[in-house]
């Protein structure tokens, strides 16, 4: 599992996992709130789409499943002169590729 990172209209979506299941989300979820000390927060949970919301050193920052789309991770907004909530994203992206791989890997050894 390696994050693929595409730029819209001057932000950073990383997608996780393209056919990532709500087990992946959760599972993803949880590496945020276990590991990075992340609560989410305005939790949208509609029926084809979950978009969580949090905050990642101060940035606001989204975590979103579809059921099309997978899981993907993206900032809330963006001011156009600064980049550092594209950068917030890159590096939880990062993050979780380190923990997802271990936790895959794990799996298969078991």
């Amino acid at each position: 599992m390696c994050p693929v990172l595409h730029t819209h209209d001057g932000f950073v979506e990383a997608v996780i996992d393209e056919d990532g299941g709500l087990k992946r989300f959760y599972e993803v979820a949880n590496l945020l709130s276990e590991e990075l000390r992340i609560s989410f927060h305005n939790k949208l949970d509609d029926f084809d789409s979950l978009i969580w919301d949090f905050r990642y050193k101060g940035q606001p920052l989204s975590l979103q499943y579809n059921i099309y789309t997978g899981i993907c991770l993206y900032p809330q907004s963006v001011n156009r002169n600064k980049l550092h909530p594209n950068e917030m994203v890159t590096e939880v992206a990062s993050f979780l590729e380190s923990r997802l791989l271990v936790h895959t890997v794990k799996k298969y050894i078991s």
